[in-house]
């Protein structure tokens, strides 16, 4: 059989060229760095506001402040049937991050969550629902059932400075975030500064806890989560 020179020549080149690709291995590495902070410390965090039945923020920490630190929701004790128990700032989300985060939705899982109805709001001390202008607040959880999802946007926070000590509620004015060494978390009581959606740093979570009249006698609890994001 007579091969044709002229397809000799490009069929060796191919078949060098296969042998190359086929051979061709490369590494680089690329380094990371991230910090693990205290939760009142971090870009987006929780501050205490309220104070529970054993007069400490309902807002704490659990753990020994040192590892494994996680924060967590007291809601008081000895709750009895047929009672209403409200927390118009359980706690606060404050934002440190160089542009604005939205609080897109909550869920809650656990036991006995359709007692629950949370609020995000800017007064610190209304008595959501019955106070107050209906635009300052926004109902999340409805008898423990979500009223928003991934889609939503229902409170955006202003672009933060990176400084945990304080807040801002209209881009100007730093309000002091104290620190409690009982509850081992950031805290804030300040009544003079309302929060606005869209110009204020911050925001307050209220809670509503009703017990029905035949609730059974235990101990709950459950786990509430916040979701966010941003388009930066």
């Amino acid at each position: 059989m007579k091969v044709s020179k002229k397809w000799l020549i490009p069929a060796v080149l191919i078949l060098i060229l296969n042998m190359v690709i086929a051979t061709q291995y490369a590494t680089t590495k690329i380094g990371y760095e991230y910090y693990i902070v205290h939760p009142s410390d971090a870009n987006i965090r929780y501050i205490g506001s309220d104070n529970s039945s054993d007069s400490i923020r309902v807002l704490r920490v659990i753990g020994d402040n040192i590892t494994n630190v996680g924060v967590k929701l007291r809601l008081g004790g000895n709750f009895t049937t047929n009672m209403i128990k409200t927390y118009t700032a359980a706690f606060g989300i404050v934002n440190e991050e160089n542009f604005t985060i939205n609080i897109t939705y909550f869920t809650l899982s656990g036991e006995n969550t359709s007692y629950f109805d949370i609020w995000i709001h800017g007064n610190r001390t209304e008595d959501y629902p019955d106070e107050g202008d209906c635009s300052t607040r926004v109902m999340v959880i409805d008898n423990g059932v979500s009223n928003y999802d991934i889609n939503s946007c229902i409170w955006q926070l202003a672009q933060g400075d990176m400084n945990a000590s304080t807040m801002c509620a209209d881009g100007t004015t730093q309000l002091d975030t104290l620190w409690d060494e009982q509850s081992h978390v950031r805290y804030s009581k300040n009544n003079a500064n309302n929060s606005v959606n869209g110009t204020s740093d911050f925001v307050w979570v209220g809670i509503s806890i009703t017990v029905p009249a035949d609730a059974a006698l235990q101990t709950a609890s459950g786990t509430l989560v916040c979701y966010f994001k941003s388009d930066e």
